[in-house]
């Protein structure tokens, strides 16, 4: 059995809280590390993003982007895969296999053919 996922607009979802609250516990990171991401993700990249809605005949306030990492860069894909490290960990206690590259993922599983129902 073989499940594709692949999330849409994934890197614009990374909640920044969530992803650095990830490198502190699931990575084990702090300090000046812990600083230094907080510094990159509030850098000019990230901090100057804005979003409003635009009809024919009004628009809304702009307010600012607080999520997301930046693609295109070598750390955008990475930082994808820690924030979602944790439910890799979940696929794989239920004896499934994840593969995962930025914001594809393959998970799949085997199994004797008799026994397909219980791995669905």
């Amino acid at each position: 059995m073989l499940t594709l996922l692949d999330l849409s607009a994934a890197f614009d979802s990374v909640d920044h809280n969530t992803l650095l609250q990830r490198l502190r516990t699931s990575c084990g990171l702090g300090g000046k590390v812990i600083d230094w991401f907080m510094s990159y993700l509030s850098n000019r990249y990230l901090s100057n993003r804005k979003q409003q809605v635009r009809t024919t005949t009004s628009s809304s306030v702009p307010s600012a982007v607080l999520s997301g990492v930046p693609r295109g860069l070598v750390l955008g894909p990475i930082l994808f895969l820690l924030y979602t490290a944790d439910p890799l960990q979940l696929v794989k206690r239920h004896h499934l296999m994840p593969h995962a590259y930025a914001d594809d993922t393959h998970i799949y599983g085997y199994c004797q053919p008799s026994d397909a129902g219980s791995l669905i």
